[in-house]
């Protein structure tokens, strides 16, 4: 059964950084971040990585984050550069059994574990 927990989140000015972590245990195929902006119903993927290291992301922070992955210490991270107003929300970390298939990481419903999530807030 995968455990994760996130930290990390806060409040930056819009051109700043900002590092999340989420803490990971068991096993799973994939490691994703989402996020969902305040008053928002879905959330939207930002990142994933797979158990190769491969990874993927939106087209909205392309450039921008780096999503990687510490094995030994079972920790994924989401380094936020250049962080716009519209990077604002609560962020999940979140794990999927399912190999990668087209755009199928970027679906909320292949993803069977979540964190509590953490909140980046960018001010403008």
């Amino acid at each position: 059964q995968v455990q994760l927990v996130e930290s990390g989140g806060g409040s930056v000015q819009a051109g700043g950084s900002l590092r999340i972590s989420c803490a990971a245990s068991g096993w799973t195929y994939s490691l994703a971040w989402f996020r969902q902006p305040r008053g928002k119903v879905e959330r939207e993927v930002v990142a994933g990585i797979d158990r190769n290291g491969r990874t993927r992301y939106a087209d909205s922070v392309k450039g921008r984050f780096t999503i990687s992955q510490d094995s030994a210490k079972k920790t994924l991270y989401l380094q936020m550069d250049s962080l716009k107003s519209e990077d604002t929300g609560m962020y999940y970390c979140a794990a999927s059994a399912y190999e990668w298939y087209g755009d199928n990481w970027k679906v909320p419903q292949n993803y069977h574990a979540w964190g509590q999530g953490t909140q980046v807030t960018v001010s403008s």
